[in-house]
């Protein structure tokens, strides 16, 4: 079987999950092929799914759902009907309802949803002083996909026939949502910028932003433009982009969602069929 798995990675958790989901697929006997969306040339780049059989899709969580990015380039795609499975990462707070947002996504884009997951990872605003699951994906997690992708190539074979049910919706409207996505600005105040920190211009920030954000000549990303996803801070090979101190923002976080970073480390990874 011949599977497309696409995957959107600012920060390197999906894409570890990506890369264990592949060799797992590829050991159980499929022919895969992996592609990154991330950058914005990436999902700009037209994909026709006719030379697959089937798709596995891979992104992180951003307030509740998949990336404004990742949505709007999955509805420029035609399933064609075909068999795709789904996975997340996110840094251990709100899950729903990114899969069943994504789910009716790509069912309204004529793919039949067969599976999906979800896979903790650490926090991207830990760049900022965040302690929001460090240390993940750890091994458990990745072990965990493996097998998911195991049991999930059965249902993209078909030798397992079912589909994935509804997943778990939310009351609130599309609306709130999209004003909840703002909100990732109240704690980032002071977007990637490189202060006058030394740099060599090797424009890889600029290069790899998912929505053209950073300018690498002015060492700054537009407001306008920046989802936040702080990939180009993350990796900066010399380290020179900065953000603001979010410190304080995490005690914050904490009892917003009544949660302790004790409490936190008792979350798991979680497969759905």
């Amino acid at each position: 079987m011949t599977i497309l798995l696409v995957y959107f990675s600012a920060t390197g958790n999906t894409a570890r999950i990506a890369k264990v989901i592949a060799e797992s697929l590829t050991a159980a006997g499929a022919t895969v092929e992996s592609i990154d969306i991330t950058a914005l040339a990436a999902h700009r780049q037209p994909i026709d799914l006719t030379a697959f059989e089937a798709m596995v899709l891979g992104m992180p969580i951003h307030s509740w759902r998949a990336p404004r990015v990742v949505r709007e380039w999955l509805g420029t795609l035609n399933g064609q009907g075909k068999r795709c499975a789904m996975f997340f990462s996110y840094g251990g707070f709100q899950v729903h309802p990114a899969h069943y947002s994504t789910q009716q996504i790509l069912t309204a884009q004529n793919f039949v949803v067969v599976s999906s997951a979800e896979f903790l990872g650490a926090h991207t605003f830990n760049i900022g002083g965040w302690h929001a699951m460090p240390g993940r994906p750890n091994q458990a997690d990745l072990d965990l996909a493996a097998e998911y992708a195991k049991l999930a190539y059965q249902r993209l074979t078909g030798d397992d026939p079912e589909i994935l049910g509804a997943m778990e919706q939310t009351e609130h409207t599309a609306e709130h949502l999209d004003a909840i996505e703002s909100l990732r600005f109240k704690v980032l105040t002071a977007l990637p910028n490189r202060g006058g920190a030394a740099c060599s211009m090797c424009s890889q920030c600029e290069e790899a932003c998912p929505t053209g954000a950073m300018d690498a000549e002015a060492g700054e990303a537009d407001p306008a433009k920046c989802i936040a996803c702080l990939g180009c801070v993350a990796n900066c090979p010399e380290d020179a982009l900065r953000i603001n101190d979010m410190a304080a923002s995490w005690a914050f976080k904490l009892q917003m969602e009544q949660a302790t970073e004790e409490s936190l480390k008792d979350k798991h990874s979680r497969v759905y069929f």
